[in-house]
């Protein structure tokens, strides 16, 4: 009876210790860094809406420590390059991750 509850503690514990081993440990962000994020995301958004030629694409924002990365789709490659210009215009941003796709580029069947 006694070799089972040892097997079973060994492998609790290599389980326990393998899955601690592949965590990754969560980006730390400040209270004023996480404030300083969320207005760089507003103001880009809102320069991205009040581009006529970007108001009604489906471009998604996202800022940590001043990166800005935008996502989603466009109708072409001058509305990804006009987001990407819209987004380093607002103050605090320190670079831009273009990740948007042109709508329909992907797949040679969607018209």
């Amino acid at each position: 009876m006694q070799a089972p509850k040892k097997s079973f503690l060994l492998l609790f514990a290599t389980m326990a210790f393998t899955l601690s081993a592949c965590s990754q440990p969560l980006p730390e962000e400040s209270g004023s860094q996480y404030l300083t994020d969320s207005a760089i995301t507003t103001k880009v958004k809102a320069a991205i809406f009040n581009d006529p030629s970007l108001k009604l694409m489906e471009i998604t924002v996202t800022t940590y420590k001043g990166e800005v990365q935008l996502s989603g789709f466009v109708g072409n490659i001058e509305q990804t390059n006009r987001a990407v210009d819209d987004a380093k215009s607002v103050s605090g941003v320190t670079s831009v991750k273009n990740d948007m796709r042109v709508r329909g580029s992907m797949n040679p069947f969607y018209r």
